[in-house]
């Protein structure tokens, strides 16, 4: 058995207080509040929060998804690990049906062997191909497909079953099909990279839509006739609403605008990151395309955001001091709203007996000192 003895923790209903966490084999055991006389056994200032999930995530650290190798998996296990991050979402691009068949392939062998050395892949995010050329962003327009069930099934069976999430765009034909199909088997449709109107958006919850992937961005805005993805994200509280919480994809006033419109429950904190985060400025590929990152920001030659270079812990720290949400709530945003979405509230996303013993801890400037996933610790400063 192990217990973090005497330390500041977020629990349910409780909120941040002195708490003493037990846990073995992976779970925990035992979860009570402290007197605070004991001594702690973390430093001062620490505070214990459940592990972070990042179900949008490409790549990080010059590996991407796509590379469809083991290796690059666990290189993307291991860094995400340094930001507070237990779970991820392996997340794809828009590419050809082989492309996207052997990447899933690989995301399912690596699940398989289950030797992660950080944070745990629990699935796969399929960004695309049913998508909108109107609103393409930095997937390539040469490899979109139209919404199909079968070849969805294709995919998810090259994955073992692993994709949970499917972005796509609901005004395309066949999209209202697709959707049905991906809630009535366990996947989230999300709608991403679509020109879809507020009608379009309407229908497609009725058929089962669950989400809006990395909102404002790449879809449909607000106009004050035509309200678009952005503004049913808004309105219909059934959505929720993936955040790149950089502050460069979404201005802060955006980020608080959304924030206020939407239940506390259906905001989720994403890093949509890419091949470039964690080094130096320079040329990169992502998905056959060139990306320049410059002063933390990842371009296309004309401009155009690629991807983030997002560490959790850092959007958990925006979302606080930029944007003045409360930390309880920015914790939810990045741990039981996208555990619940998911469908996987039963084992994560919340500090409390029976639970998987994941854990971050991190200090008052939101540094990450230790990541702790189903008991073992994977990093420590």
């Amino acid at each position: 058995m192990s217990i973090l003895k005497n330390v500041r923790a977020y629990l349910p209903k409780c909120g941040i207080v002195r708490a003493d966490i037990e846990y073995e084999n992976g779970v925990i055991t035992a979860v009570r509040e402290a007197d605070g006389s004991a001594p702690s056994s973390l430093p001062e200032g620490s505070l214990v929060i459940p592990g972070m999930i990042d179900q949008h995530i490409h790549a990080l650290e010059g590996v991407d998804t796509m590379d469809s190798t083991a290796a690059a998996l666990d290189t993307m296990s291991c860094a995400l690990a340094k930001e507070g991050t237990t779970a991820f979402l392996a997340t794809t691009l828009t590419q050809s049906k082989e492309a996207l068949c052997e990447a899933l392939s690989a995301a399912r062998e690596y699940v398989e062997k289950g030797n992660f050395s950080g944070a745990e892949l629990i699935g796969v995010h399929l960004e695309g191909p049913f998508i909108s050329p109107k609103f393409i962003g930095a997937q390539n327009p040469d490899f979109i497909q139209r919404p199909d069930a079968e070849r969805f099934d294709e995919y998810q069976r090259a994955a073992g079953g692993l994709i949970r999430i499917v972005s796509l765009a609901p005004e395309l034909e066949g999209a209202d099909a697709l959707i049905e199909h991906l809630s009535k088997n366990g996947v989230s449709p999300s709608a991403g990279h679509t020109a879809a109107g507020y009608e379009d958006m309407v229908r497609a919850v009725k058929h089962g839509l669950a989400s809006v992937t990395h909102t404002y961005n790449a879809q449909s805005g607000v106009h004050h006739r035509e309200i678009g993805v952005v503004g049913a994200a808004m309105l219909c509280d059934e959505l929720y609403a993936e955040l790149i919480c950089d502050t460069v994809h979404v201005s802060v006033p955006a980020l608080k605008l959304m924030i206020r419109n939407k239940p506390a429950n259906k905001v989720i904190l994403i890093t949509d990151s890419i091949r470039p985060k964690g080094l130096p400025d320079g040329e990169f590929d992502s998905g056959g395309l060139t990306v320049y990152l410059k002063n933390g920001e990842a371009r296309l030659a004309n401009g155009a955001l690629a991807g983030s270079t997002l560490r959790m812990n850092y959007a958990l720290r925006n979302l606080v001091e930029k944007v003045g949400v409360p930390l309880e709530n920015a914790i939810d945003f990045a741990t039981v709203n996208p555990a619940t979405h998911l469908g996987l509230a039963h084992e994560r996303g919340t500090i409390e007996v029976g639970k998987r013993a994941d854990f971050a801890i991190l200090n008052e400037q939101f540094d990450v000192l230790s990541t702790i996933v189903g008991g073992v610790t994977v990093y420590k400063i």
